[in-house]
């Protein structure tokens, strides 16, 4: 694959292989150069970042803006969302970052974590029985998914009648259908209308959940919506809808993509998922290499400069969209030695599995625990479990920026 870092705008490199063999695409990348010109998302030309060094600094540079408004005019276009949904930590530059992130770090406590282990625990077992019956299963659809739902849906009280709604309206804009845009649109207008609800529902009644306390940090934290000072900060209505659908569709796919591609990197190891099975307490450390080794976010949220910069000697102009790659970070050999390689022994400091600077992940401790829980039963139940198709028959969603699988049948 060429560098295209050179030769500017008009000249984007072929998607194909990222989408399908993206760590031989990386490797190819790397070696090439820092930075290339692709085509995003919303088919615009967009930076990528791929060495460990780059992407690395990329994260905690404060010129590489979050927020859309420092986009060139008539560039990224994105996802379209109504500012109701579209006003969280994803979107956002300090002071507001600092101030909402504080906020939610309020009600989003290590106490609170801790304390769905043991649900999350009883969840995969009841999920895991279910399986045993029928001696196979498809581990995204029979376990990852719907574990990582009710953890999601629990942590914020979301009652259990409308969490069917919310997987096919999650569906819809994860794997949106080319031929039917208009299904999109839909599933945003039913989650506004959902959120909103769903939050005057706890306003009047609240509950023991993560949602009841960011509705009291927007209503009791102070006066004013989001004057600056200690005492006066609180969220906007706007800013704890948006936090309510970035939390549980991020929480959601995140999880459940982490879970099945760590379950398939042992399956494709089955002497690591033995030693794992008779050593869970080894778990927590596997989890950082299956971060580090088959990430479920390959590619960071897109990033703006506010003034024409340089990364890894590449001239980016101000409001172009830089996108860093986690995934071909992860993998770069000048900080991770044989990076292709399952090794849970390795040196894992330092790896961005959950991202890097004011921007890491806020709910990484919750995948944490939810990954070791999930992996735990699963492996403690089926120390044989093995894949019930050929390898070459699996299939990964084909993004960019989302790296998980369609299906994994297995059987033990």
């Amino acid at each position: 694959m060429q560098n295209t870092a050179e030769t500017g705008p008009d000249a984007p490199i072929d998607m194909t292989p990222l989408l399908d063999d993206p760590y031989a695409a990386y490797a190819a990348l790397r070696d090439a150069g820092p930075v290339h010109r692709i085509t995003g998302a919303d088919g615009q030309p967009a930076w990528l970042v791929t060495r460990y060094d780059d992407v690395r600094r990329a994260f905690a540079d404060p010129r590489l803006s979050l927020d859309k408004r420092h986009a060139a005019p008539g560039g990224y276009r994105g996802f379209a969302l109504p500012p109701a949904l579209d006003a969280n930590l994803l979107n956002m530059d300090p002071p507001d970052h600092t101030r909402v992130r504080r906020l939610v770090a309020k009600a989003f406590t290590t106490g609170r974590v801790e304390a769905l282990r043991a649900p999350v625990r009883r969840t995969a077992d009841e999920l895991l029985s279910a399986m045993a019956e029928r001696g196979q299963a498809d581990l995204i659809g029979d376990y990852a998914g719907p574990l990582s739902i009710a953890v999601i849906c629990d942590l914020l009280g979301i009652p259990h009648r409308d969490r069917p709604d919310f997987l096919a309206w999650s569906d819809a804009l994860i794997t949106p259908d080319p031929s039917r845009p208009e299904l999109m649109k839909e599933a945003i207008g039913a989650m506004l209308t959902f959120y909103t609800g769903l939050i005057a529902a706890k306003r009047a009644e609240p509950g023991d959940d993560l949602l009841s306390d960011l509705i009291a940090v927007r209503d009791e934290a102070g006066p004013g919506e989001g004057a600056p000072g200690e005492e006066g900060d609180r969220l906007t209505e706007d800013e704890l809808t948006s936090l309510a659908f970035l939390i549980l569709f991020a929480g959601y796919e995140s999880t459940a993509h982490l879970i099945g591609n760590a379950a398939l990197a042992l399956l494709d190891h089955p002497d690591q998922l033995r030693q794992l099975a008779r050593n869970p307490a080894e778990l927590p450390t596997a989890v950082e290499e299956f971060l580090r080794f088959d990430n479920p976010y390959p590619v960071a949220i897109r990033r703006f400069p506010t003034e024409d910069m340089e990364i890894g000697g590449v001239r980016i102009p101000a409001g172009d969209s830089v996108l860093l790659s986690i995934a071909s970070a992860n993998r770069d050999p000048a900080r991770f030695p044989d990076p292709d390689t399952l090794d849970r022994g390795r040196d894992l400091s330092g790896h961005l599995g959950m991202g890097h600077g004011i921007h890491h992940c806020l709910a990484a401790p919750l995948a944490r625990l939810e990954a070791v829980t999930a992996l735990d039963a699963l492996l403690g139940r089926f120390p044989e479990l093995r894949l019930a198709v050929p390898r070459g028959d699996l299939r990964h969603r084909r993004a960019l920026r989302a790296r998980g699988l369609i299906s994994l049948p297995v059987t033990w």
